[in-house]
């Protein structure tokens, strides 16, 4: 039996709806491999997203560059949260926690920017490796504060990407071993087809369409 990563890409649509567009099995995570998922999408018909969620792949980071190079860029704070306390001692973990959670449920971009400017100098002096993680991440981190506030909590990480994930995992793992890669997707994409896996609209749907509809204005 061997176990391969899954390459998987869920879009939202102007009514809210989130749609599974992709599963791709594959040999890792590289950026040869996310641009060939993005470019097949392409190929298929998809626009240009007008924002794309992504964890800290550096390849998955470079194709969205690539392919979509005017889309907005939001870094998972889940995930960037999860970076960080790896870097941190043990005895502050609980105020990266705080302050981190200070910059990304800040009432504001601009209280958020100022949290980050706070914890940027604070583990600086206790924990340069933190540090140097939160920069990596930049103003990426903050994208989300661009969109309507009834958005924030769906836009600032891949929580939905992490949840088929996890039922993924339970449903593969009550069928034992599958005996082919197309079996694997085939079972995969059922789940979400079948509606035993249910992706729901988006918080704040109602606003996508004068979103776009504004974009759109700015762009020509």
């Amino acid at each position: 039996m061997v176990s391969v990563p899954v390459l998987g890409v869920v879009g939202v649509l102007p009514d809210g709806h989130k749609h599974l567009l992709a599963l791709e099995l594959c040999g890792g995570e590289s950026f040869p491999a996310w641009r060939g998922c993005l470019d097949d999408l392409v190929a298929r018909g998809l626009r240009a997203p007008l924002l794309a969620i992504i964890d800290g792949n550096a390849g998955l980071r470079r194709a969205v560059g690539l392919v979509w190079p005017r889309a907005a860029v939001q870094r998972c704070c889940v995930h960037k949260l999860r970076n960080l306390e790896r870097r941190a001692p043990k005895h502050a973990l609980a105020d990266i926690r705080d302050d981190f959670h200070c910059i990304v449920y800040a009432a504001s971009a601009d209280a958020a920017r100022a949290a980050y400017l706070a914890f940027e100098r604070m583990s600086a002096k206790r924990c340069p490796g933190v540090t140097t993680s939160l920069l990596e991440g930049g103003e990426e981190l903050l994208t989300f504060f661009r969109f309507p506030k009834a958005q924030w909590k769906t836009l600032r990480s891949t929580n939905v990407i992490e949840r088929l994930d996890g039922e993924f995992r339970r449903r593969v793992k009550t069928q034992g071993s599958l005996p082919t890669e197309d079996a694997a997707v085939v079972l995969l994409f059922s789940l979400v087809a079948s509606g035993q896996i249910k992706l729901r609209r988006i918080d704040g749907w109602q606003k996508i369409a004068a979103m776009l509809s504004e974009h759109t204005s700015v762009a020509a």
